[in-house]
């Protein structure tokens, strides 16, 4: 692939291999060519090391006579056009056979040209110009991303190949970079997709620019003898390969640079944005010598970076890797989860502060997979992340309401059930109608039934959420806002939403006895509370001071491991008071 800066190829760069077995073909070949500026050549004499030498250099074009001992040219032909790097390249035919049979064979085997000898300077000249001319054309649709004008992701597999099996050979090091824009889609869904488009342009133009000028440990790169080629995936994807450095520092100091080129304002269309990225990288031989290996391990590096916020670099390793490994076994699990019935909710009692008696319960899901129970933390993390938490929620929804009725008829007091709701639920198009649906099919009293919102929900579109809201409001079911206290808590947004209940972080909690001002927290909340006629819980109670102190402040109820940690359904059911 000859060389290009975006889509404007030079065809005088272009890499023109000769193979021949006689040295002065060789010669008169190169310096017709020569005339013409071409430059980049690489010539051959013994047609046995055709193939080797085709994969170490991959040229743009090739010359090839047919008439050579031990290896003919139609036999480099057909290897040609069965090695998948070249089946495309260009083949002039060097001959002075002037009969019909050969050519025709040639032809068949995947010929681009004829070229007869000896050789006519003026037709050499017309051959290579038109060949390379088509063959930057081809190339420019293969392998060129038209919105960036970078390499694409076909070409960046070929490359990187190359250069790993260079580093194998050489014993050189080599850093494999992921970049990703954070949270692209989102931003470009709000500026839309024309500005995302120039965004990316202006992106790749950025990184270009740290990799022109690129100074790694205080020296120069051509100094190095090292490279860094950046290539466009797929949407707010890139990747750089930096080969020939000389340990982890280097890429690291690539990356760092990076980051701080995408991280500066961007003016588009007359307005400022401001962007961030996450970059895995991968070394050559820590991460081993297959391409797709040290893609993925680089890859998985970047979703390390993000998943803790962004705008850094992160190194892959083993432990990464095996992560990486077993979540994507969770999720091809978690697909199959809801099928194969293995999720269960278990009940976390919520009992009254002032006298000890169970209320209400809050139902918290649980997922039994056939490996034994995921933590909680790391399910809801996967099913968010993969849009599975849509039809999980309503799983939920349909067995927490089911269970309820159960409850209710069974002679013991009635009592209410909380559910938790993500933000992706929340903003799901049938949401408040899915609500609805299974309130009116479980046959339950709506007013038993608390649907729990975490404070982050109300970061953005707050009217728009008000209006989901009171909707939801009209099915008869209460509201509670999870995790009070740990968001933007404003009382502009209370005074706004229909709420019945506020949920006291446990972070507050745990500090009530040995933190002034977590008491102070806490007793401003419930106070607020009372004032706006709002019902308050108290999450994560272990202590009986804790207690004290919330029954001092006028709690109405608490939850957590003082009373009991969350049970399953029968289990809970035997705390539940008798009904009078």
């Amino acid at each position: 692939m000859f060389s290009s800066e975006g889509n404007n190829l030079n065809s005088k760069n272009a890499k023109i291999m000769v193979v021949d077995d006689e040295p002065s073909s060789l010669e008169v070949v190169q310096a017709f060519l020569e005339e013409e500026e071409y430059h980049n050549f690489v010539t051959l004499d013994d047609p046995t090391r055709a193939m080797e030498l085709l994969e170490q250099t991959r040229p743009d074009l090739l010359f090839l006579d047919l008439m050579m001992p031990k290896v003919s040219g139609f036999e480099i032909l057909a290897q040609l056009r069965a090695h998948s790097r070249f089946k495309h390249l260009p083949v002039i035919i060097l001959t002075a056979a002037t009969d019909t049979e050969s050519k025709l064979k040639a032809l068949d085997l995947g010929a681009t040209d004829f070229l007869g000898k000896p050789i006519d300077p003026s037709e050499l000249r017309l051959r290579v110009r038109n060949t390379l001319q088509a063959k930057a054309y081809q190339d420019q649709l293969a392998y060129y991303d038209g919105l960036t004008q970078l390499p694409n992701r076909a070409l960046f597999l070929e490359e990187l190949a190359l250069i790993l099996k260079g580093a194998v050979r050489h014993q050189e090091r080599l850093a494999l970079l992921s970049i990703e824009i954070d949270r692209f889609d989102k931003f470009n869904d709000r500026i839309g997709h024309s500005t995302g488009d120039e965004v990316l342009r202006q992106v790749a133009q950025r990184i270009q620019g740290v990799i022109r000028h690129a100074d790694v440990l205080g020296r120069d790169l051509k100094e190095l003898d090292g490279e860094m080629t950046l290539f466009h995936l797929e949407s707010n994807v890139f990747s750089v390969i930096l080969s020939r450095i000389q340990g982890e520092e280097s890429s690291a100091i690539a990356g760092e640079r990076i980051l701080r080129a995408i991280r500066a304002p961007l003016e588009v269309e007359g307005r400022e944005l401001y962007i961030t990225a996450s970059i895995g990288i991968a070394t050559f031989p820590e991460g081993g010598e297959e391409p797709f290996e040290l893609l993925r391990l680089a890859s998985s590096a970047k979703d390390v970076a993000k998943q803790l916020g962004g705008d850094a670099f992160q190194f892959s390793s083993a432990s990464i890797n095996e992560a990486y490994e077993r979540r994507l076994s969770l999720e091809a699990r978690l697909r199959k989860a809801l099928k194969k019935g293995e999720f269960v909710l278990h009940y976390q009692p919520q009992v009254d502060v002032a006298t000890g008696v169970v209320r209400g319960a809050e139902a918290l899901v649980r997922w039994n997979s056939d490996q034994g129970f995921v933590p909680t933390a790391e399910l809801i993390s996967l099913a968010e992340e993969t849009g599975l938490i849509v039809p999980i929620g309503e799983w939920v929804l349909t067995e927490a309401c089911r269970q309820l009725k159960q409850w209710h008829h069974s002679g013991k007091m009635p009592i209410s059930l909380s559910v938790n709701f993500s933000a992706k639920q929340f903003v799901n198009q049938e949401f408040c109608t899915t609500i609805k649906r299974i309130i009116e099919q479980s046959g339950i009293d709506p007013k038993y039934l608390t649907l729990e919102l975490t404070e982050s929900l109300l970061f953005e579109d707050i009217d728009n959420k008000v209006k989901l809201l009171r909707f939801l409001k009209q099915t008869g079911v209460l509201l509670s806002i999870d995790d009070f206290g740990t968001g933007f808590s404003s009382l502009s947004y209370l005074t706004k939403l229909p709420l019945d209940e506020i949920k006291i972080d446990r972070s507050f909690v745990m500090q009530l006895t040995a933190n002034a001002q977590s008491r102070a927290i806490v007793s401003t909340i419930i106070s607020l509370a009372n004032s706006f006629n709002l019902s308050t819980v108290a999450e994560g109670i272990e202590h009986p001071e804790e207690l004290e102190f919330l029954k001092n402040q006028g709690c109405r109820r608490y939850q957590g491991f003082l009373f009991s940690r969350p049970v399953a359904a029968d289990e809970f059911f035997e705390m539940l008071p008798v009904s009078v």
